[in-house]
């Protein structure tokens, strides 16, 4: 049976969970830039649109440049940074095609892990589902008290994927947990975020969510996550029509800036 996630110490204290990919690729120099790079993109310490230097990098972390770059191709792969060929690298400019698609990728995974939850989730499972929404909400909340804070940000979006993450394992389809976590569905959610500084949601939109799905039918459950999907993909999308993204165009690689 899959264990709960442990539920912070308090709505000011969330817990440092990192998803399992995290965790796994920690464990080498180059697995550990991963993280630690990864970790300033979804901060927002390197914004969208920011031209990545690997010796900087390399420096910051006190590790030799080869494992950064191993780290920064890595990134590319999984769409997190974008490069050009003699023009350099940066954190990925996102197209509103890319984040209507991203979202529906994510509507359709987390849709089916709601309904697989209402069905074959346990009595406690639902509760401690409940319990987690209510948190993920305070987390927010508490977030807006302090909105210079980016690693409270962090690590309030950190527990936010592990209430996602939760309903797929809860609905007993490991194949289904594992596409929501690879296809990084929730880490773009979490980079647009990000990049758009949305937190306009209602204080109980992560309540009014597990709760549908701790009691409605199946039927119920998967409108009430397609709800709450299209709600946050709405709101990026006006706010992303408005944002002054850096130009889509690549600007000339200065001298030393991405070396």
């Amino acid at each position: 049976m899959p264990r709960s996630a442990p539920p912070p110490a308090s709505p000011t204290e969330p817990p440092a969970l990192l998803p399992s990919f995290s965790r796994r690729r920690a464990n080498s120099l180059a697995g550990r830039a991963y993280v630690e790079i990864r970790g300033k993109i979804l901060r927002g310490d390197l914004p969208v649109g920011k031209v990545i230097s690997r010796r900087q990098l390399a420096a910051e972390l006190n590790i030799s440049v080869p494992p950064v770059a191993e780290a920064l191709q890595q990134l590319e792969t999984e769409g997190l940074l974008e490069s050009k060929p003699r023009v350099g690298t940066r954190v990925r400019v996102p197209t509103r095609q890319e984040v209507e698609d991203r979202s529906l990728v994510r509507e359709a995974l987390e849709s089916q892990a709601a309904r697989l939850f209402a069905e074959r989730a346990t009595a406690g499972e639902k509760d401690d589902l409940r319990q987690m929404g209510m948190q993920v909400d305070q987390l927010y909340a508490c977030y807006e008290a302090r909105p210079t804070d980016r690693s409270f940000l962090f690590s309030a979006h950190t527990y936010h994927m592990s209430l996602h993450l939760r309903i797929a394992e809860c609905g007993r389809c490991a194949a289904l947990r594992d596409a929501i976590e690879k296809e990084q569905v929730l880490v773009f959610n979490w980079l647009y975020d990000t990049a758009v500084g949305r937190r306009t949601l209602a204080s109980d939109h992560h309540a009014r969510l597990t709760e549908a799905l701790a009691t409605g039918t199946a039927d119920q459950a998967e409108a009430a996550m397609r709800r709450h999907i299209q709600v946050g993909r709405q709101e990026v999308l006006a706010k992303l029509d408005g944002l002054q993204l850096p130009e889509r165009g690549w600007r000339l690689k200065e001298t030393g800036g991405t070396d």
